[in-house]
């Protein structure tokens, strides 16, 4: 294995007494941990537990207020990414750092061109190019538009450009979270490939079943501090999940067989499209009834997030009709947001902080966002304060918010948090239809257990509930019944029962049902 190949040799990456404060959160405490030259190595923890500070350390967006860097047993000064990419440390992040119009050679080679006369340094990096594609397979076309390319393959460019740079440690921030997973399961390949080269990997993700089947090592942190490190040979899913959480946390979700009612979400052949003229969502037509959830499965740029917009008011109908609760909206009849939610439907938008909070306002003026016109908030001139703090106060109890403060900012919060804020103010509203987006998308494991709950409890008090999300994992776990997009279409209906990863998988790249 490749661990005990390089049992002898000096560790790619040594973290020693590592710590890091932001004002009065210690974000990082005396933090060590050693990274084994040639093996993928796999660091996970709950929302701010530290690790992407640590990791942001290493890259050098931050300084550590204590604590060394060794790299193979040397102790280095990283004051900034140039530094960390001159000790051979290249990063693949969570959001792609490329430039659409341009080439893939034209990105890979940003900054590094090689002279003043482009010509000779673009064939040089060319030939360096094609030779790293043939080592590691990382088949992209060097002569197209990234902009162009599906994600799969732009971060194929990502791992192309760390490489290019001398990259000896490579570190993925949440690698999987834009790909289908026969897109993750031809990442991994590289992944191995780079491992059995000589390279190191840092894994960073919250995906346990991603670290259990691609990582050698997997070290966990919690609150800050380093609290476990295990051979992912010699541990599992359960103790990994209790290990990040502080207890015992259920991965499967229990939920009774659904009992559809009434039709409350008909979608007849609606189309949407967006400001230049493109078709994002094309002829879609489904229904929601009461007491079922729907999962739509689909990899992200697919036209979910425009359904939802145009489900929600908050995008017009180009063509088509939506039918909630009877009443008919279209590209003639269209509704607001506000109109949308007094006929009885609530909206979890897919960005928590884009669209769903604004994060430098108090947390009990985030909880009656959209409904701040309510009476029940309102006196006959202001607006009542005490009676406001006091809701969010309860809303922040039922759903464990933390901390529990209603007048903190909403920017103090985690991730994990902010989105149970939202939750229970969607929630809270008793709907008839609940559109929730990417309801656990940067949610620790412990919050997805709380939030997978209340949607089985929504479901099972009779509501309708359509779910979008990328996490397959979720979707079957969730789902009443499976609807996949692809390219703006719906291209076929799945019983959970019958429904896998594979199966889904083809589908969401575009393979016909029958083929899948």
């Amino acid at each position: 294995m490749s661990e005990a190949r390089n049992q002898s040799t000096a560790p790619a990456v040594e973290l020693v007494g590592i710590d890091k404060w932001f004002g009065a959160v210690h974000a990082n405490r005396a933090v060590s941990l050693s990274i084994a030259s040639g093996s993928i190595h796999g660091i996970i923890g709950e929302n701010g537990a530290g690790k992407s500070t640590l990791m942001s350390i290493l890259y050098g967006y931050y300084r550590a207020d204590a604590g060394e860097i060794r790299i193979a047993g040397k102790p280095v000064e990283i004051k900034d990414s140039h530094a960390a990419l001159a000790h051979g440390i290249g990063m693949v992040h969570q959001h792609f750092m490329l430039v659409d119009p341009f080439t893939v050679l034209e990105n890979i080679t940003l900054g590094v061109e090689g002279g003043f006369l482009l010509a000779p340094g673009a064939a040089k990096a060319r030939a360096a190019l094609e030779r790293l594609q043939r080592d590691y397979k990382l088949d992209v076309d060097l002569d197209a538009r990234v902009g162009e390319l599906p994600v799969g393959s732009q971060q194929r460019v990502e791992i192309l450009k760390a490489l290019y740079r001398g990259a000896q440690v490579l570190i993925l921030d949440e690698p999987t979270g834009v790909l289908t997973p026969q897109e993750a399961d031809h990442l991994f390949r590289i992944l191995r490939a780079l491992r059995d080269e000589g390279k190191t990997v840092i894994l960073i993700t919250h995906k346990l079943r991603e670290i259990l089947d691609v990582t050698d090592r997997v070290t966990v942190m919690r609150q800050g501090a380093v609290v476990a490190e295990r051979r992912t040979a010699d541990t599992s899913k359960e103790e990994l999940a209790e290990l990040m959480v502080g207890r015992k946390v259920l991965l499967r979700v229990d939920k009774k067989p659904a009992k559809p009612g009434d039709v409350v979400l008909a979608v007849d052949r609606l189309t949407v499209t967006d400001a230049n003229g493109v078709r994002r969502v094309k002829e879609a037509s489904f229904v929601v009834r009461s007491g079922e959830i729907v999962g739509i499965a689909g990899v992200s740029g697919n036209g979910q997030s425009e359904l939802l917009a145009a489900l929600s008011g908050i995008r017009r109908p180009s063509a088509g009709t939506i039918r909630l609760k009877g009443r008919e909206i279209s590209a003639t009849h269209a509704l607001d947001p506000a109109a949308m939610r007094r006929i009885g439907l609530a909206h979890v938008p897919e960005d928590r902080q884009r669209m769903g909070l604004v994060t430098a306002f108090a947390i009990n003026e985030s909880a009656i966002l959209g409904y701040q016109g309510d009476p029940r908030y309102n006196g006959s001139v202001l607006m009542d304060r005490d009676k406001i703090v006091d809701l969010c106060g309860r809303q922040m109890s039922d759903y464990d918010v933390r901390p529990s403060d209603p007048r903190l900012r909403t920017a103090a919060l985690s991730g994990g948090n902010q989105q149970k804020v939202v939750l229970a103010r969607e929630f809270d509203r008793d709907p008839d239809l609940l559109l929730v987006g990417q309801p656990t998308r940067g949610v620790d494991i412990g919050a997805i257990e709380f939030i997978h709950r209340r949607l089985i409890a929504m479901r099972d008090a009779g509501k309708a509930v359509l779910l979008v999300s990328v996490e397959l994992d979720e979707i079957l776990s969730l789902s009443d019944r499976i609807l996949v997009m692809f390219d703006g279409r719906i291209v076929g209906e799945v019983n959970p029962e019958e429904a896998t990863e594979r199966r889904l998988g083809l589908m969401m790249a575009g393979i016909a049902e029958q083929a899948a």
